[in-house]
């Protein structure tokens, strides 16, 4: 019978000298004392990135986590606070704003960057969530700037990602507005800003309805896939509908649950993937100071 080859090279080990184990190049032998030359590093130069935002940008459903695994270099500590559901106003209320200064406020960084993107859900219609376009959307945004910088912080301002819904093969962009506010917000203010809402769109229109399916969390019903492929996508289906049902969970094990749907507002690995590239590469060019900490 034929030795396993995993078996075969434990066996090869351990059939080794003992010395030749020791002799790998740049380490201690096993004996050896300490008696050769040492020095400490030079303080680290660490940077805090803050994500702040809706489920376009939150775990599981947005951009964020892959932009904080693929984007920045470990001196970076970066935390994802986007919350599937919440607007400017529901994001405060509930409290998620005061965790995220509170994280601002954590001492020991060469700077901490706040990431801010709002939209979505300040166009719903939910009770919870709408903020008047004209006047308290944006009043609400330099309330958060404001307090940021209150914070030692340096905000960003991201308009919002753009929607998937196309018309005639056009892009049917209904957030506009909202990232025109924005635009208009941090001119006022003087804060740097990442337009992703025209950069998305330009991308998503350059890729097309049919192939920007697939940006989504999970694949398309066949007559949503022939619905885009005649460049006008049908309307989303309702949550209840479009929803996948829940991963299996054991009695010990982990029990908490993401929403899975198909439609044409969130990311799944691959959207995740283009989006949170394109936030790297804008960021970098509107925040000169992250260059050198962002990865391509």
């Amino acid at each position: 019978m034929r030795m396993p080859f995993t078996l075969l090279a434990a066996t090869a080990l351990l059939a080794l000298p003992a010395m030749a184990l020791a002799k790998i190049p740049g380490t201690l032998d096993p004996g050896q004392k300490g008696d050769l030359p040492r020095k400490d590093l030079p303080p680290i130069k660490a940077v805090k990135i803050i994500l702040v935002g809706d489920s376009t940008m939150a775990v599981g459903s947005g951009w964020g986590t892959t932009f904080c695994q693929k984007h920045v270099k470990s001196n970076v500590a970066c935390l994802d606070l986007g919350r599937g559901g919440r607007s400017t106003r529901s994001y405060r209320t509930e409290g998620s704003w005061d965790i995220a200064l509170n994280e601002a406020r954590v001492k020991g960084y060469g700077a901490t960057y706040v990431l801010i993107q709002f939209g979505h859900n300040d166009q719903s219609r939910s009770a919870d969530r709408w903020t008047v376009l004209a006047d308290e959307f944006p009043d609400n945004l330099k309330r958060y700037v404001a307090e940021a910088k209150a914070a030692g912080a340096i905000p960003v301002l991201l308009t919002p990602l753009a929607r998937r819904d196309f018309v005639k093969g056009q892009l049917d962009n209904t957030l506009e507005p909202w990232a025109a506010a924005i635009r208009k917000v941090a001119a006022e203010t003087q804060t740097a800003l990442v337009d992703l809402n025209r950069d998305s769109a330009a991308y998503i229109q350059q890729i097309g309805p049919e192939e920007a399916t697939t940006l989504a969390m999970v694949p398309p019903e066949p007559n949503e896939l022939a619905a885009a492929k005649t460049g006008t996508t049908l309307p989303p289906r309702a949550m209840e509908q479009a929803r996948l049902p829940d991963l299996p969970t054991r009695p010990n094990g982990p029990r908490g649950q993401i929403l899975r749907k198909f439609d044409y507002t969130h990311l799944g690995d691959k959207g995740a993937l283009a989006i949170s590239g394109i936030v790297a590469d804008r960021l970098a060019a509107q925040v000169p100071a992250l260059r050198p900490m962002l990865t391509p």
